[in-house]
């Protein structure tokens, strides 16, 4: 292989000599344009001529002398020289940037601290980006469950990000290709206390958005002003505060089986009455998926669920808290209506795997700024497949996070639906631009990047700067997170 590499190096040293000499009689011509003259000294100056092979690795000789891909920089030369961060449109944009321009963007995850990720910074200063999953195990250490894990899915999507800068080629292709060119989104959309208004929000959705699998919340609050729905609510505020998690003893904080919330008879018509008329908004052909139930016991779970089988919902998601294995499997055997959850769990095993070993959910739903990362939500759906489970993708990011989330469903098989949580947002998708030739969302579906490197997206400097956090900048320097402060190793 190494006298293969040799005569192709041979050969383009005297290519490149036989150009240079042509391009610097066409300089020295005194009939050429300065439009041309200044190309030419570009060119011989700052492009990747054959020649330039030279100082290419082995491994990059090869991928450029065989895959014809055209870029900007020296792969195996990269290396990490600083990570900022911009609190845009409330969610912590990372920037990490290399000694050849090349940067990656990531995001951490929605409701979580950006310094999660600047955490991470001295980790992986003056290491190769390219070497993501080298990168990945040297900080994954610092990810957790929920929004623990944001630090490090931001780190890991910006790495296959610049990466895929680098090698001029999308992220799914670095995933290992792509299933699907399109990515069909469903709609979140948030409850309205009135049904018939709601329902109208509904079919919008369906006749002038164009999204073909819809999502809403149904849970208690739905009830709860309805006399005698609900039972021991006034305990918890009438079973509000859900995302007030800073008082550790309050209703969001406690663990769904410890409330004894129950629903009666009447509040599940009630709960009944709200499906049926977003069912005859939109019909049956529509995939209808269900969250935000409340925190209330597997036995209320059991006959909340069974009251919607009529309506068949294409899933009840975290009905009980996703580490309750055995419950989940008792909920899911005893229901007709899909299961579903996972938005909460960090990396396959230990998080994923025992569900899925148990076959206790019939969909799981990662969260890729939670799980891992685009890799290792590839790696959690292949192996659901394995188990005969499919995966939805839940996501609540900026188009940042989005278009992470795009590549990797491109990527696996056995994805169902990617989640638009900002479907009313109009300058949500203006955040950032596009750099292939098709935008962002057609009617329902996401568009896969199929001629733009890493996450085919950059971002819109001008909105971006509307939408600023009120202590933001714009990706000040951050030298307080240079250095390491501790000894990493978990063995001795």
């Amino acid at each position: 292989m190494k006298k293969i590499i040799e005569k192709i190096r041979e050969q383009n040293r005297q290519m490149e000599k036989a150009e240079a000499a042509t391009g610097q009689v066409e300089i020295n011509n005194p009939a050429t344009d300065n439009s041309r003259r200044s190309f030419l000294k570009k060119t011989a100056m700052g492009g990747i001529a054959l020649g330039g092979l030279m100082s290419f690795s082995i491994e990059d000789t090869i991928a450029q002398t065989t895959s014809g891909v055209s870029r900007a920089s020296s792969p195996s030369e990269l290396k990490i020289t600083d990570m900022r961060i911009a609190m845009i449109a409330n969610k912590p944009i990372i920037r990490i940037d290399t000694n050849q321009g090349v940067y990656g963007l990531g995001e951490v995850r929605d409701g979580a601290d950006g310094r999660y990720a600047l955490f991470l910074k001295s980790r992986i200063l003056g290491l190769n980006p390219c070497n993501v999953e080298m990168l990945f195990k040297i900080i994954r250490q610092y990810g957790y469950h929920g929004r623990q894990g944001g630090g490090v899915c931001a780190v890991e999507m910006a790495l296959w990000d610049l990466c895929g800068k680098a090698y001029n080629i999308p992220a799914w292709q670095l995933l290992g290709g792509r299933y699907r060119d399109k990515i069909r989104l469903y709609a979140d959309t948030p409850g309205a206390r009135d049904p018939k208004a709601f329902a109208v929000t509904m079919k919008k959705r369906v006749d002038e958005q164009g999204f073909t699998w819809l999502k809403m919340d149904l849970g208690i609050h739905v009830v709860a002003n309805i006399p005698d729905a609900l039972v021991n609510t006034k305990f918890w505020d009438g079973a509000t505060g859900q995302y007030d998690l800073r008082d550790y003893m309050g209703y969001g904080s406690t663990l769904h089986p410890f409330t004894q919330v129950q629903i009666t008879d009447k509040g599940l018509a009630g709960l009944a009455e709200y499906v049926e008329s977003v069912r005859n908004a939109v019909g049956y052909e529509i995939p209808l998926c269900a969250d935000h139930f409340g925190h209330f016991d597997i036995n209320n779970s059991i006959r909340f669920g069974k009251a919607m089988e009529k309506y068949r919902l294409a899933w009840v998601e975290d009905m009980v808290p996703w580490f309750y294995t055995d419950q989940w499997k008792t909920v899911s055997d005893a229901l007709e209506t899909p299961t579903c959850t996972g938005e909460d769990i960090y990396m396959l095993k230990g998080g994923f795997k025992p569900l899925l070993d148990a076959r206790a959910v019939d969909i799981i739903q990662p969260d890729l700024g939670t799980s891992g990362g685009l890799l290792e939500t590839k790696r959690i759906g292949d192996y659901a497949e394995e188990c005969g489970v499919a995966m939805a993708l839940h996501m609540a990011g900026s188009p940042v996070c989005f278009m992470a989330n795009v590549h990797c469903a491109a990527a696996t098989q056995n994805f169902l639906a990617l989640e638009h949580h900002s479907v009313d947002t109009p300058w949500w998708i203006n955040l950032v631009k596009m750099t292939g030739s098709k935008p962002m969302i057609e009617k329902g579906f996401a568009n896969v990047p199929l001629d733009s490197p890493g996450l085919g997206i950059e971002l819109n400097e001008e909105e971006c700067k509307k939408h600023l956090g009120r202590d933001s900048g714009y990706f000040e320097p951050t030298p307080e997170w240079d250095q390491k402060r501790s000894h990493d190793r978990l063995w001795s």
